[in-house]
């Protein structure tokens, strides 16, 4: 019996790049070394995909009923084909509702697979905003359907590789809304879970650093209403009281400078653009997105849709694999 933990790849919106890096995965040898990738999709867009790319379809196929009595004997590459969506509907680079239905429903099954202990972790392919709200499913993204769906009381969002981690006191809400939303006890939430989960990942008590929101960090209240003096201060004294190691709130545009990266495992962000531009900018092809405090694993490609390439043979991969090699990391550590 193949003790390689059972990782669900959700195929991500049929229109994009997901299908196509779903099909590298499954075909990828060292993949196949670490864990039992099992696709959550839609079998024949796969095969349209397949047939445009001139890429292989190394699965074994399961159909849901197949899934729910045999999942603890699934152990190699497979496609579980849910059936959301007929692939002759689907046109590439083309999102609407119901490439957003579909996406959608391979995640909640892959969750609830999951959820079930029927899979180590979820690691997921890349949906699509617009999508989802055209379907009526009104998630800003994946972070906020695993929250919601694990009915977890706090989580958030940590993009991770070896140059940088970052994480997030909000995330997919305009600029304006982000002064209103932030808190001493979400950033104590944020700085706790950052914590925890490095402890996990790297064996040890990690350095922690939190950006300011305003320029300078507000120079002392020069800039902004205060928020570094009202809220983030007092956030990063309580977390100093639990024993944490952590520094801030450091001014944003000079945080992330090499030699400060290098003694800080983790940036504790505001706003999404805070963390996402260095992320993006220093390991757009090795930082993976996962979701803090779920009682589930779940990973994510750091990357979009790319409608623009999607179907052509142009998509790179190497973002899922790396979601992937975390989710079997978080999962062997949680044994």
């Amino acid at each position: 019996m193949s003790m390689r933990p059972r990782i669900a790849v959700t195929m991500g919106d049929p229109a994009g790049v997901g299908p196509e890096v779903c099909l590298h995965l499954l075909a990828s040898e060292e993949m196949k070394s670490v864990c039992t990738p099992v696709v959550f999709g839609d079998l024949g867009i796969l095969r349209r995909v397949a047939e445009e790319t001139n890429l292989p379809l190394s699965a074994a196929v399961l159909r849901p009923a197949e899934w729910t009595e045999n999942w603890a004997k699934v152990h190699q590459p497979s496609v579980l084909d849910l059936k959301a969506l007929p692939a002759d509907e689907v046109v590439p680079g083309r999102v609407n509702a119901a490439t957003g239905r579909a996406g959608f429903t391979y995640v909640d099954r892959a969750i609830d697979a999951a959820l079930a202990g029927q899979v180590a972790a979820v690691s997921t392919a890349p949906l699509n905003k617009e999508a989802l709200h055209s379907a009526g499913i009104n998630f800003p993204g994946h972070t906020e359907i695993f929250a919601a769906r694990t009915s977890a009381p706090r989580s958030c969002m940590m993009q991770y590789s070896e140059e940088i981690t970052c994480t997030f006191v909000t995330v997919h809400v305009g600029y304006r809304e982000v002064p209103g939303l932030l808190t001493k006890e979400r950033i104590l939430d944020v700085i706790e879970l950052t914590a925890e989960g490095l402890r996990r990942l790297r064996g040890r008590e990690p350095k922690i650093a939190v950006c300011g929101l305003n320029p300078h960090a507000g120079e002392h209240g020069l800039f902004g209403d205060r928020e570094e003096e009202r809220i983030i201060i007092p956030a990063i004294e309580a977390a100093r009281k639990k024993g944490i190691t952590i520094e801030g709130p450091l001014p944003p545009d000079t945080a992330f400078l090499p030699w400060k990266r290098k003694s800080t495992d983790a940036f504790v962000c505001m706003y999404h653009d805070q963390g996402h531009i260095p992320v993006k900018a220093l390991a757009f092809d090795s930082a993976v997105n996962t979701t803090l405090g779920l009682p589930i694993i779940r990973t994510s490609v750091d990357h979009g849709t790319a409608c623009d390439i999607a179907w052509q043979g142009k998509a790179n991969p190497s973002s899922l694999f790396a979601a992937v090699r975390l989710a079997v990391r978080l999962a062997t550590k949680a044994k």
